[in-house]
């Protein structure tokens, strides 16, 4: 089984244009049709953002019927997070809280999916790291010891992707080189020469990752070339085409 994966910090559907424009999101999504979308950044009953769940607009626009979303970060009115869509069922999820004291919220939205031809349950974490070096290692033990992530086996289907803040490359070795995933967003082998994502206008930074584990092969890897996505978010989304294998 072959399915492909999207990992995309929306920026409130709010572009560098400084326009609410979710359709310009959806229509990166439905032009790249991920069959699971992984969002971060997502409003829901913000003023900002005409007071939608944009986790539910962008699946109703873009036609997913399974939506999971975490909310982290309370606003005056409203809050946001990540948001997971999918076109497999999604049968368990769970918001892990990744804050630290004195830092702004963070948040690992957790989904099990029923992906035909895998053989489990495909569990993906769909996260957003803090801005401060300091706080990523001590979030991805967060994601680590969680109950959801501690008890899969090496060999079970596992996904970690989301924005991770990586500016300098320091987080990608945890995944690669001690907890045995392979990033499915670079441009060669191992963890250097990732797509660079930020700012989407001219990037420089490669902050946008897909870790894959198990029976997972990352096929084919799809850096954004369309022009609207230099203006739709503040960064670029990267896709992945990934194949369950025996």
């Amino acid at each position: 089984m072959q399915f492909r994966i999207m990992s995309y910090n929306i920026h409130r559907a709010i572009g560098v244009d400084r326009r609410f424009r979710p359709e310009r999101i959806a229509g990166l999504i439905t032009h790249h049709s991920p069959d699971i979308v992984l969002l971060q950044e997502v409003d829901v009953g913000v003023p900002r953002s005409r007071g939608l769940n944009l986790g539910e607009e962008l699946a109703r626009l873009c036609g997913y019927p399974y939506l999971a979303v975490g909310l982290n970060v309370r606003l005056r009115q409203g809050m946001y997070g990540n948001a997971t869509l999918s076109r497999f069922p999604i049968t368990a999820e769970r918001n892990i809280d990744l804050t630290l004291p004195g830092r702004k919220a963070r948040g690992c939205l957790y989904t099990a999916v029923e992906v035909p031809g895998v053989r489990a349950p495909l569990a993906i974490f769909n996260l957003h790291l803090g801005l401060s070096f300091r706080e990523r290692p001590q979030q991805v033990g967060i994601v680590v010891n969680s109950k959801e992530y501690a008890r899969l086996a090496p060999e079970h289907p596992c996904i970690v992707a989301g924005d991770f803040n990586d500016w300098l490359t320091r987080i990608a070795p945890i995944f690669t080189e001690i907890l045995g995933f392979a990033c499915a967003t670079n441009r060669a082998r191992g963890y250097q020469n990732a797509f660079l994502t930020y700012p989407s206008f001219s990037p420089t930074a490669g902050l946008d990752k897909i870790f894959v584990r198990g029976p997972l092969q990352a096929l084919k890897r799809h850096p954004c070339r369309l022009t609207v996505s230099r203006v739709a978010s503040d960064h670029l989304p990267v896709v992945a085409d990934i194949a369950g294998v025996e």
